[in-house]
Order: structure tokens, then sequence, then C-alpha cells
């Protein structure tokens, strides 16, 4: 039977190309949605825990709850034997110190003289020791002109700030701020490159130096404002990070000591957990839709061609062919076509999804006033799900589609076949 079904679905077009088009446009827009957001959703992820999350955070109690303000006298101290218990206990996961600190640039002129100032956000890492957090942060990549510090006392400052303020390669600039202390800091740095993200919140001021120089000029040795741990594999876990923070907060936490480090998962900073959550969510609600969409559409589909194909269930229910038998092939043909239509929508949106994966969307015209951590170009990312997930959508609305329209079957009176067959 599934033979002859086929055959006719295919030699009878009028019947069922309207339809494979409507199921291969809804699973296209599935697949590709679904690609597209995961990706938007992962990069996102990802980027926020390269530059400020991590998979994981250490931070001082009393600090976690002002870092939007950056508290240095808030910082964690000897953070040199904290991160060689880390070592010890979580040898799976990589630590390394950041410095997060804000202050004043100030430019010079030829006489030494302040000719420009503007603000700075400014974050420390280790450029002389760790290769991966370069790798990590894309510096490379980002960098305009120049290069990476290779010797204390280099800086790499932000691409917009040097070309507003004139500020050139090997030129001097001076922080200025306060010390972990509480006393005046005045720091000079000789530029040796200037660096774009591509990130507003990030190309505005910022100023990169090496984790040395930021501990001896802002008072902090031995010290940092984070700590942050990475899975070695890359990929952020959150039941591994939860057992990994279900471990640590009871060993080093301590709820009457403010300077205590506390430690918190990727999702318990920046919002991050809603964002998570409205990815879980946002591909069921999507699925959802399409096939309440598609199957209003297949309905009205499946009874037009409920009429054209009037004449035919009475020939074939005068013929004594069961009704329910006909409605029973109905829903047989709309398997076929549904499987047909979700084929052919999920190449389609598996060939699109590549090259968005590849390519991308460039918002950052759009985003460039918007001050959230979120990447300029919006890629789409293929996962296993996708070569299954448009056939949800594709299969049921065609299938409920005919469903609903074939009831039209059992409405007709037997008493009524042969006038009909005479006209």
């Amino acid at each position: 039977m599934i033979r002859f079904l086929l055959k006719g679905i295919l030699r009878d077009r009028s019947r069922s190309l309207l339809p494979i088009i409507v199921v291969s446009l809804g699973v296209f827009l599935t697949v590709v949605m679904s690609a597209w957001l995961k990706g938007i959703f992962t990069e996102m992820i990802d980027l926020n825990a390269n530059f400020t999350t991590g998979h994981v955070k250490i931070m001082t109690r009393t600090y976690a709850e002002n870092s939007a303000q950056m508290p240095l006298d808030l910082a964690l101290l000897g953070v040199s034997e904290l991160s060689k218990n880390l070592e010890k206990d979580y040898p799976d996961m990589e630590w390394v110190y950041r410095i997060n600190f804000g202050g004043l640039l100030d430019v010079p002129d030829k006489n030494g003289e302040t000719r420009a100032q503007g603000p700075a956000a400014g974050k420390a890492i280790d450029f002389f020791n760790n290769p991966k957090e370069i790798e990590r942060m894309n510096i490379l990549k980002s960098i305009v002109e120049g290069n990476i510090p290779k010797k204390p006392g280099e800086a790499i400052i932000s691409h917009e700030f040097a070309e507003k303020f004139g500020v050139k390669l090997g030129q001097k600039v001076t922080l200025f701020g306060s010390t972990m202390n509480g006393s005046m800091l005045f720091k000079t740095f000789t530029v040796c490159g200037t660096i774009r993200f591509g990130m507003t919140m990030l190309d505005r001021g910022a100023i990169l130096i090496d984790i040395s120089d930021a501990q001896l000029a802002l008072d902090m040795e031995d010290g940092s404002t984070e700590i942050l741990g990475y899975f070695k594999d890359g990929e952020y876990d959150k039941i591994r990070a939860t057992e990994v923070v279900s471990t640590f907060n009871p060993q080093y936490s301590k709820e009457d000591d403010e300077f205590s480090p506390q430690m918190f998962r990727l999702e318990q900073q920046a919002g991050l957990e809603e964002y998570l959550a409205m990815a879980d969510n946002m591909g069921g609600i999507m699925i959802t839709f399409f096939i309440i969409a598609m199957s209003i559409v297949l309905w009205n589909t499946g009874l037009l061609g409920g009429l054209r194909r009037y004449t035919e269930y009475g020939v074939r229910l005068a013929l004594g062919e069961e009704k329910s038998h006909i409605y029973k092939t109905m829903i047989y043909e709309a398997i076929l076509i549904g499987i047909i239509g979700s084929v052919v929508g999920t190449i389609l949106g598996l060939g699109m999804s590549y090259y968005l994966q590849e390519v991308g969307i460039d918002f950052s015209e759009i985003t460039k006033n918007i001050n959230m951590m979120i990447p300029p170009v919006y890629k789409a990312a293929i996962f296993p799900q996708l070569f299954y997930i448009g056939f949800i959508p594709g299969l049921i609305a065609m299938v409920l589609g005919n469903a609903l329209a074939g009831f039209a079957i059992y409405k007709r009176k037997t008493a009524q076949l042969f006038k009909e067959l005479e006209v």
C-alpha cells in the first residue's frame, strides 16, 4: 500500500506539491532558526566565559556583592597558595588570575603636559607566561596595530581611544586611579598596540596590561580581583561546574568572613541564568509555533484537496470501501508527504545553517550602543538535533491538518452517491 500511495503522491502533483512546499518551508525555518539561536546563545555564553565569568569564578564574598564597582580593597590575597590548592583539588581545570580596574588614561603632549584624558576600563591578564589567556580572549586577531606586551611597562589600548586622542605606537600614557590600599595611582605605560574587539562595551576605553604590572601598580602583591576556572576540554558543563562549586564553598567560604573566597558558576553571574533558560525554552516554543501555524495552513489545504477529490471519495465509497479505510489512507498519505517535506526542508535548512555558521550576519551597526557583551556577528551552530528536529513540526502538522480535514469523509451519505455519480 505504501508503494501505491507513494506513486499517487508523485504522479498527482496537484494534491501533493502545495503540502510538500508548506511542510518544507516550515521545516526549513525550524532548522535554520534553531541553529541560529543555538549559535547566538552559545557564542554569547562563550564570550562572557572567556572575558568575564569563566566557567567558574572565585571572588571574595564582599567583592562579589559589589563587583560592578570593581572595589580593589576587597580583592583576593594569597592567590598563589589558593591556586595551588585548586590545581590539586580540581586537576581537570585551568585556573587563571585576572585583575579588573578603572581610572583615567592621560595622554601627554610633547612637553609632558596633559593633552587629553579619557576614562579607562582596565584588565590585567598573564601575557608573559600563559599563551592560552591570549588565545582565549582572541587578542592576537583583535590587534589593529602593533603587538601584545612583551616586557613590563607595555600596554595595549583601545583603537577607538587611540584614534580619538591621537595616540601613536611607542607613545607613553599615564593611568590615574587608586591602589588597593586607597592611595593615588600614577603609572606610565608605553603603548605597544591598539585593539578592537568589535564590542562597544570593550572598545570604548580598554587598556590591557600584564598581571605582574597590575599587581605592582595597584599594591596587590600576590593578589587579584578574581580567579577564573576553565575546564580543560574548553566546554562548559553545568553539572561538573555545580559539583566544583558545591565542594569548594563549604571548604573555603565562611559566612562570618567577608574576605573569604566564594565560587560562582557561569549562570550565577551577569544574568546569564536567564539567557540559558531562554535558550533551553526557545526551541520548544518555536517548534510549537510552527506546528500550530502549519497545521492551520495544512488544514485549509486538506479541505481544498478534499473538495477536489470529492468525487474520488464518492466512487470509493460506492465501490464498498469503508470510510475508516479511506480516512486511514489519507493519514498514510499525510505521513509520506510529511516525511518528504521534512527531508527536503531539513536538507535546505542544514545548507543555510552551514552558511550562517561560516559567515554569519553582522549586526555591529545595530548593537554598537548596547552595553552588553554580545558578539557583533551572529552565527549559527550545527548540532546533532538539527538532523531530526524539523520532522517534529513537519510530521505532526501534516498529519494533524489532514486528520482535521479528513473528518469530512464521515459526513458523506451513501444515499447521495449514485445521484452525484450520475451528474
